[in-house]
């Protein structure tokens, strides 16, 4: 049995806390730092940006990561500056934000875990990092995970954050997550924190397994830009406070179900707060050689400003799609396609049969395009790989958000 918690979040599993602070590194009045706690010490697992400019957080992370997954007691994140193309300084800087938040919370520099979101190539204001941390510390609670959430937000117009219970064999154990991302989504992740904890009892191998699969079914199939960014980056803590250990294979499979549920959920929500979003797109590609063969194609529409632009205009151009699935790299027979669309039923308007347009009416496609949600159906006729992609439409209001996101 699984059920959302209403209003649940990262601090809904029990063991956990968390805090969060103005620390004046975006416009003063704004949260801009959190801290996430457990008492207990946490086996962590992680996934990381695949950019090859990596931020200094993600670097000092996976150095912690590698040397220590089983005693993990915080995670310190800010927003409004990335602290990414920083160099050596930037290193420091993460470094000492280990030591600062070690020393407010009475544990060791490598049981920190430091996250940065924000503007690229700006030293962090460290005087101010500092008093942030300082005052995160002084405010942990049980009841503050959505003020967490709040402070990780860049351009993001709410928090997001949820929880989810589901019953084990041993008993009940709960996962909690916050995330953050508007803008540079893309698959491998992008401008993207997520922070998950469960106070179940799993081992690192099995952690690291857990969110892998979660993470490949949930943020990996998201995009609103095509642009994956240099901070990415999901953790899951597991802190054993429930006492229930999750070991046997049934019991697996229903922690991967719901941590899946968790996961997609926030993936989507996501996607709903992309820059500028007016469309949230679902798009299923079918009939591929494999599984990864449809992703390649759906990840292909997903991310061409021609598709994403017709979005925007409510314009059921449906040749672009076409278009971008034949440029995706994937073998495929354009006499064997077909596609649909539709609102709840991706097949409620067959709009191309065996590479044809069917006697549609446009007037009906047009009215679905024009919905706020709408799912896309196009299917090779070369297989039986499936895969989903979640996305957005590309507005002006995209453009004027990140014409000025400096300025």
């Amino acid at each position: 049995m699984m059920k959302l918690v209403k209003e649940g979040s990262v601090t809904t599993p029990d063991g956990f806390a968390a805090g969060a602070a103005d620390g004046r590194i975006k416009k003063p009045g704004q949260l801009d730092v959190a801290i996430i706690y457990s008492h207990r010490p946490c086996a962590t697992a992680a996934v990381f940006t695949q950019n090859q400019v990596a931020a200094a957080p993600v670097i000092v992370d996976r150095e912690t990561l590698q040397n220590n997954r089983r005693h993990i007691h915080a995670v310190v994140a800010n927003s409004g500056n990335a602290n990414a193309c920083t160099g050596q300084i930037g290193l420091e800087n993460t470094r000492r934000i280990q030591s600062l938040a070690a020393n407010a919370l009475g544990c060791q520099n490598s049981q920190i875990l430091v996250l940065s979101t924000g503007v690229i190539g700006v030293q962090l204001p460290m005087d101010r990092v500092a008093g942030g941390i300082k005052e995160a510390a002084n405010t942990l609670e049980p009841d503050n995970g959505s003020l967490a959430a709040q402070a990780i937000m860049t351009t993001d117009t709410y928090p997001k954050h949820t929880a989810i219970r589901v019953e084990l064999a041993e008993g009940v154990v709960t996962i909690g997550g916050i995330a953050k991302g508007a803008g540079m989504i893309h698959p491998n992740m992008a401008t993207l924190l997520g922070i998950f904890t469960t106070d179940a009892a799993i081992e690192p191998d099995l952690l690291d397994r857990l969110l892998r699969t979660a993470v490949g079914q949930s943020f990996n199939r998201i995009s609103i830009d095509g642009d994956t960014s240099t901070n990415d980056t999901v953790l899951l803590l597991a802190n054993g406070a429930s006492g229930v250990h999750i070991s046997d294979q049934q019991d697996i499979e229903r922690f991967q179900l719901a941590l899946n549920t968790i996961t997609s959920a926030l993936a989507k929500t996501i996607v709903r707060d992309g820059e500028g979003a007016t469309k949230f797109v679902e798009i299923i590609v079918a009939g591929a050689p494999d599984v990864q063969s449809a992703h390649m194609v759906a990840s292909t529409i997903s991310t061409s400003p021609l598709v994403k632009t017709a979005f925007a205009g409510s314009d059921a151009n449906w040749g672009r799609i076409l278009a971008a699935a034949g440029r995706a790299g994937i073998a495929f027979d354009q006499n064997q396609v077909s596609l649909s669309i539709g609102v709840a039923d991706p097949d409620q308007l067959n709009i191309v049969a065996q590479g044809t347009p069917t006697s549609y009416q446009e007037a009906d496609a047009a009215a679905i395009f024009n919905e706020p949600e709408f799912k896309i159906l196009l299917d090779l006729g070369a297989g039986t790989g499936t895969a989903t992609m979640w996305t957005s439409d590309l507005s002006h209001e995209y453009i004027t958000i990140n014409a000025d996101y400096r300025t």
